[in-house]
């Protein structure tokens, strides 16, 4: 049986290691499973109390992608399995994205170094992997985003919080059309640090185990960024033009609007012919009503959230999709019949039933009974 994440030590010149741990199931995009995720937590804790490990590296099999999204397959059946049963969620959704999210929170928090080789494609749980590292990295293939509006779902592996991050207005407009972006994008969003040819990463990983690490992480940090800003500056010029520089007036215009269904106008009906643009409209209009109004909640809330915080919310609104039959929709048209064509339950955000979009973020559980209770505490 193949190990769905494999794990490694290279040893430095000054005896040092730089830790890898590599997702491994090319087949899938090397979707991000459960047995991957209750495989990577508990080394990156060994990894991260084991004073020889200096850092860690974090990539993916294969050429295509680093990680093409959560092993949303898998969960379909346990939502079918829960569909009109009023009282009932799916137990495997709870444990998933708890679970999920609990890596993601580790990555983020994680003070030795963490570096992400974001290349190929990047979607959904594999952006809750590269977000949260200290160095990310996309190459020229990279491929990004968050298409859950497509799938009946919402921005989660703390999107609440980083999509806030970014540069007026991208965060929003990404989140609602599902649209795709490249390493510049990446870099303009702040979803990444650096730029290197993909063709180069085993040439910077030998020059890794060569750094003269120490073991002071903020001395290692900052070794670190220093190379990175030398090797990067042999790559940027195939680097490719950011489009969403290239809208940021339109894009920026949108945080000027009050309500989603404002949003969905200004964008679906804008007049332009710009190919990049034109697939994220038509993302917009096909995919879920019901998700861009949660998503828009969602980013309203996660504004004055922690990060902690914005997990614990985004849990919520995930056992909930687990249990309202949208996502389950979704993945159904898109993965399982694939037959493009998923029935949803309101046809555009503005006859959203506004009692469905609250009974989404009521609370579920008490405070101290939360599943990620304990996050940030």
């Amino acid at each position: 049986m193949t190990n769905v994440v494999l794990f490694e030590e290279l040893v430095c010149e000054n005896d040092k290691k730089i830790a890898i741990a590599t997702l491994n199931s090319p087949k899938s995009l090397n979707a991000l499973s459960g047995e991957m995720i209750e495989l990577l937590y508990p080394q990156l804790l060994q990894w991260q109390q084991q004073e020889s490990v200096v850092a860690v590296f974090i990539q993916g099999s294969g050429e295509k992608a680093f990680c093409a999204g959560g092993d949303i397959v898998h969960l379909y059946q346990s939502m079918k399995n829960n569909v009109d049963e009023s009282n009932k969620y799916a137990p495997e959704i709870t444990e998933y994205f708890t679970k999920e999210y609990q890596l993601d929170y580790l990555i983020h928090q994680f003070t030795k170094p963490i570096i992400v080789w974001g290349h190929g494609i990047v979607m959904g749980g594999g952006l809750g992997l590269l977000s949260g590292a200290s160095h990310r990295i996309v190459t020229e293939k990279s491929r990004i985003a968050m298409p859950e509006i497509s799938i009946g779902l919402f921005p989660d592996v703390g999107a609440s919080y980083f999509l806030n991050k970014m540069p007026s207005g991208n965060g929003l407009f990404l989140a609602l059309t599902g649209a795709s972006i490249n390493a510049a994008d990446a870099k303009f969003c702040q979803l990444a640090d650096f730029y290197l040819e993909h063709e180069r990463k085993d040439a910077f990983q030998a020059q890794l185990t060569k750094l003269n690490w120490s073991q002071d992480t903020g001395t290692n940090h900052q070794m670190l960024n220093v190379l990175l800003s030398e090797v990067e500056q042999d790559s940027l010029i195939t680097m490719p033009s950011s489009h969403l520089l290239e809208h940021q007036s339109f894009i920026e215009a949108l945080m000027r609007l009050e309500r989603v269904e404002d949003v969905f106008e200004a964008i679906v009906n804008l007049e332009i012919e710009d190919k990049w643009f034109n697939r994220a409209q038509t993302s917009l209009k096909s995919g879920s009503a019901l998700s861009a109004h949660i998503t828009y909640r969602q980013l309203t809330l996660g504004k004055a959230l922690s990060l902690a915080d914005c997990f614990r919310l985004e849990l919520l609104l995930a056992v909930k999709s687990g249990k309202f039959g949208e996502f389950s929709e979704g993945v159904r048209a898109l993965l399982i019949d694939k037959d493009n064509k998923p029935q949803w339950r309101f046809d555009s955000p503005a006859n959203v039933d506004k009692t469905v979009i609250e009974w989404f973020f009521e609370t579920q559980w008490p405070d101290e009974q939360h599943p990620l209770a304990d996050l940030g505490k």
